[in-house]
């Protein structure tokens, strides 16, 4: 591996022209850096005060109630909300869930709680930052059974919503088979029993809630959506309905920050951490969300000096789920930010309590959220690295895909759930699918080329990333310059991972587009009988 990523090195360098310039120093936006300065610990701790106040937010919970469940909760979010600024546009996302499975033991109404600060130059491109503000209990833990993960997003039965984990991929029963043999009936009465859910996830609603209180007060090139789903506990239905709909209007949402359980630096059996945060994005390598984990850890750890962003490459923790997954499903950039260090005897039950959690620790992963979404917010679009579709293939081909494409043409989405990996129905005949712009120069050079997405007023040029097939993060980089092709001299295709990326006059960032060619299709051999 040392030997490989010398050989990388010497090939970058043999391929710098005397015009070109390495990629400029990792620069900290003197803006970003005053909105991280502002989120507040006392305000976080207020936040989490007030849910805990709401004995329960369980989505089940009495919605008329003026002062405890689930209605009161989310009527005071909508009012904080308001109370921010004139300029974020605050509204009810309302649906009418039919009863079903164990945890819908009837019809329910289901809010998510959004506010939108409306970007200046691509208002149409979306930051979603996002937390549920729904809790649960789960009731009296049966004898015997160890206080193992909990059950969050976990579905129910016969499914949980639109597009909700109905496959039986985040199938109750974690701790060790701890709702398994739970009835409806159970799921009543447990749906008024105190259940505070401070770190699960009051944490994350505080997050969502105070990077709305900074952010609000400045202008971004794109659009910031600031979401409190609900609906979570009963298998990810808010954000399901949510994403679900963000697709079919063809939204254009560039990433999907989700922060969970982010209120804890002690775990369970006493190991301690608060230098440390969590990224889960999934497993398919170059995937839209793995980039956008990438991202998270370049910016988080610009801002914040001595805070680690550890990126997971999996979906969630092992068997468990959250409400990054439905944007995923549905081909959106989207990542999970949790701690590392999880207490599971208290996840849902009623010692989920501010007693029991760390708001400095909150507080610091607000300010990691807030350092990654502003640069989003702030940076051009990325680049589009596959060919403009042709007439009969439409612009997106379909409806989300494995991810492992460079994002769609409007930056926003993968193309086609349904479809094959690289965005393009599948022919009958099989063979090869359309790939990104990328070839073999002379046989022996990597040609790569690009297209802006949004116009190029704002960006300063371009740079190439490149790392060896085996590496899991970005190790040259190169400032091209503006300019739409280059070609890296004497650098095969075959040897190693490319990607490019936008870098905007005021410096940022965008996400890197990735040159990943999709796999061959199976191609069924006619014989003669």
């Amino acid at each position: 591996m040392k030997a490989l990523r010398k050989t990388l090195a010497i090939l970058l360098s043999a391929a710098l022209a005397p015009s070109l310039y390495p990629a400029d120093p990792k620069t900290v936006n003197p803006k970003i850096q005053e909105m991280i300065e502002k989120v507040s610990e006392p305000r976080i701790h207020d936040i989490l005060a007030k849910l805990e106040s709401f004995g329960t937010r369980n989505t089940m919970s009495n919605q008329d109630d003026p002062a405890q469940g689930i209605g009161a909760a989310r009527t005071w979010i909508y009012n904080e909300f308001k109370s921010y600024s004139p300029r974020l546009q605050v509204s009810f996302d309302k649906y009418r869930v039919k009863k079903q499975g164990q945890r819908i033991f009837k019809d329910v109404d289901l809010w998510n709680v959004v506010a939108v600060l409306p970007g200046t130059r691509h208002p149409e491109t979306q930051i979603v930052v996002s937390g549920h503000y729904d809790s649960l209990n789960l009731g009296n833990r049966r004898p015997g059974t160890p206080a193992g993960p909990g059950t969050d997003g976990a579905a129910a039965g016969g499914g949980a919503g639109a597009g909700a984990a109905a496959d039986g991929a985040f199938s109750g029963g974690f701790a060790g088979g701890a709702t398994a043999n739970m009835t409806p009936a159970d799921f009543e009465k447990n749906a008024n029993l105190p259940a505070p859910g401070v770190c699960d996830d009051g944490s994350g609603t505080a997050n969502v809630m105070e990077l709305a209180r900074v952010m609000s007060q400045y202008e971004f090139e794109k659009t910031l959506v600031f979401v409190a789903f609900a609906g979570e506990e009963q298998g990810l239905i808010g954000s399901s309905l949510f994403a679900a709909k963000a697709h079919k209007e063809n939204q254009v949402i560039e990433a999907v920050i989700n922060s969970d359980i982010i209120g804890t630096d002690v775990a369970g059996n006493g190991r301690t951490g608060n230098s440390a945060v969590s990224i889960y994005s999934d497993e398919t390598m170059d995937s839209i969300s793995q980039q956008l984990s990438r991202y998270v850890k370049d910016a988080g750890e610009r801002y914040l000096p001595g805070f680690h962003v550890n990126t997971i490459f999996m979906g969630d923790r092992l068997g468990r789920g959250g409400d990054h997954t439905p944007f995923q499903w549905e081909g959106f950039a989207a990542v999970r930010v949790s701690t590392p260090n999880e207490i599971y005897a208290n996840q849902h039950r009623a010692t989920d309590t501010l007693a029991n959690m760390s708001v400095p620790y909150t507080t610091k992963v607000a300010r990691l959220n807030l350092a990654v979404a502003a640069s989003l917010a702030l940076a051009p679009k990325p680049p589009v690295v596959m060919p403009e579709p042709r007439a009969n293939q439409g612009q997106n081909a379909g409806r989300g895909t494995s991810a492992d494409a460079a994002p769609a043409p409007e930056g926003g989405r993968a193309a086609g759930r349904g479809t094959t990996p690289g965005g393009t129905p599948g022919a009958a005949g099989g063979g090869r699918r359309p790939g990104p712009m990328i070839a073999r120069g002379s046989g022996y050079d990597a040609v790569l080329r690009w297209r802006t997405v949004g116009g190029d007023s704002d960006i300063k040029g371009y740079s190439i990333v490149m790392r060896a097939t085996t590496a899991p993060f970005w190790e040259q980089e190169i400032y091209v310059g503006k300019v739409n092709t280059f070609t890296l001299k004497d650098v095969s295709i075959d040897d190693v991972k490319l990607g490019v990326k936008a870098i905007g006059e005021n410096g940022g960032e965008s996400l890197v587009a990735a040159y990943v060619y999709p796999p061959r299709q199976h191609t069924e051999i006619q014989v003669v009988q």
